[in-house]
């Protein structure tokens, strides 16, 4: 059985991104997959200290930060899944904030000593593991991948962690309704993304 983790980092309950995730847990699910959401808005993570203590030490293993708080046990579950769904609406061009807070953090995953010009990903040279990311924003689907920051940081963090991207669930022109749902021809594509994941 495949173990999915989703990280969610969506600010509000059931907006298109927890939509979206929604859709896409149900057919995992439904497919025998086990899933876990961490909400990003109701998860502990503190702010990274740049202070790069956790770069300096060799290994294809994600290093130990200096913080206590609840991104070492989200690092455990990172490394315990068999793939991901990596998510976050735009804001002001790029993911939320708390996305990249959590993404920050993910500096533990990064070998890069003082005397290093540029780091280096320690998941490199291991055997990838396969990732969807999920985001939507006010402007046309296309324009808002191509123009906005967004897919490329979320396309990042799972380089980061060791994964490669599948598949993209994005959804434009969701800003003309305070309560908007998730458009049927978006809903018929999360069968696709599910069979590439698993």
């Amino acid at each position: 059985m495949s173990k999915i983790l989703v990280i969610n980092g969506s600010y509000r309950d059931n907006g298109i991104t927890d939509q979206a995730v929604h859709k896409i847990v149900q057919a995992l699910v439904s497919a025998g997959a086990e899933v876990e959401i961490i909400l990003l808005r109701q998860y502990p993570i503190e702010f990274c200290l740049n202070c790069r203590e956790c770069t300096q030490h060799t290994g294809d293993s994600p290093s130990k930060c200096v913080q206590h708080d609840g991104m070492e046990e989200l690092v455990n579950k990172i490394e315990q899944a068999d793939g991901y769904i990596l998510a976050s609406p735009t804001n002001f061009g790029s993911v939320t904030a708390i996305y990249k807070r959590f993404m920050e953090r993910l500096l533990v995953y990064v070998y890069w000593p003082w005397d290093m010009n540029s780091p280096k990903l320690r998941k490199e040279n291991v055997p990838k593991k396969k990732a969807i990311l999920v985001s939507s924003c006010a402007a046309p689907g296309i324009i808002g991948r191509l123009m906005y920051g967004t897919h490329k940081q979320l396309k990042m963090s799972a380089q980061t962690i060791g994964a490669d991207t599948v598949g993209t669930l994005f959804t434009g022109l969701i800003a003309k309704e305070s309560h908007q749902t998730l458009p049927e021809g978006v809903q018929k594509k999360v069968k696709t993304l599910v069979e590439k994941l698993l």
